[in-house]
């Protein structure tokens, strides 16, 4: 990497500005940074490892020179912007969904399938990040003793939504507390004190919106196993940042808590918060702002007296591991 020079499109978004503090807080020896955004945004500045970095209006002739670029702009600039930069020789990781389901781009989780990272043809898929929660501590399990039936019920925070949505998120909270009216924008419901179904378009077919479709997918691509029955339900909570996810796993065979904990005590990306005795498990609040995904509250399957089932529930940060972290670790690995 200390010979590589880095590009971040969509630096100034919530996302984009996590890829900038992945790459100074672990120290990631590359040769320049180039922060592109929209033409609006082109002329602020970021602060990186002691220089003032101006953000430059993202164009065609962006890519000039640039080894890896991390997209983090939406899928339309990314379907519109990755051919070209990988066209002018650079290695995409693309943060959107635009490329997740091409069974041609692989979709990367580096502790789980590094592996298929040789074979992109120049851009590699960063997964959904309730996804990446969910899978990152399950995949231990799977290895062991494969999942064949996975229930997730996913408490997403206003990161998901970006930085316009963390705002509306404090914005209404304050208003609440003040005794005030705040008519929503980002979302359509009051979202102080509030929760609600995810806020992505709902299939009429299966009634399954399209985070939900998402996890489900996602996960049976991650882990190549299309044998996987996945059903989820997603929603949106009043948290600023770190995904929870509650699941319930069916194994092919009978498996234990005390197994499921020892895979993944050893598990990397994942550090056990399992507390019985002081009821603590893990928490949006721990999650915040470290890499790891917190798993706890480990116990059986009460419903399932084959003994094959564990119930569990994570917390990860939506913007490190669900996203920029993530996709920093990719470009490290490449």
């Amino acid at each position: 990497m200390k010979n590589k020079n880095i590009a971040i499109v969509g630096a100034t978004g919530a996302v984009g500005r996590e890829f900038v503090g992945c790459l100074e807080s672990r120290g990631v020896p590359l040769a320049s940074l180039k922060l592109l955004a929209s033409a609006r945004s082109a002329g602020q500045t970021q602060s990186f490892r002691g220089q003032t970095l101006a953000i430059e209006e993202l164009k065609e002739d962006s890519f000039n020179g640039v080894d890896i670029a991390l997209f983090s702009a939406g899928s339309g600039i990314s379907k519109q912007y990755a051919p070209i930069a990988v066209k002018a020789g650079a290695v995409v990781v693309d943060n959107s969904s635009a490329f997740r389901a091409d069974p041609a781009i692989p979709l990367v989780v580096p502790e789980i399938n590094a592996h298929r990272m040789k074979d992109h043809k120049g851009i590699i898929a960063n997964p959904n990040c309730a996804a990446i929660t969910t899978l990152v501590p399950l995949w231990p399990v799977h290895q062991a003793n494969p999942v064949r039936r996975l229930i997730v019920s996913t408490y997403q925070a206003a990161s998901g939504g970006g930085a316009a949505l963390m705002e509306e998120l404090e914005f209404s909270t304050r208003a609440y507390l003040d005794g005030k009216e705040y008519a929503p924008k980002v979302v359509k419901y009051p979202y102080a004190f509030n929760l609600f179904s995810h806020n992505t378009a709902i299939d009429m077919a299966t009634g399954y919106n399209d985070e939900e479709a998402k996890v489900i997918k996602e996960t049976k691509k991650i882990f190549e196993d299309d044998r996987i029955a996945v059903s989820a339900t997603c929603i949106r909570v009043p948290v600023l940042r770190a995904h929870s996810v509650s699941m319930t796993f069916e194994c092919e065979r009978p498996i234990t808590p005390q197994e499921v904990k020892a895979l993944l005590a050893k598990a990397p990306g994942v550090r056990i918060v399992d507390d019985w005795a002081n009821n603590y498990f893990p928490m949006p609040k721990d999650a915040s702002g470290q890499g790891d995904v917190l798993a706890g509250r480990i116990r059986k399957d009460l419903s399932d007296p084959s003994g094959k089932s564990i119930s569990m529930f994570v917390a990860a940060d939506q913007l490190l591991k669900g996203a920029a972290l993530n996709a920093v670790q990719i470009a490290e690995l490449l």
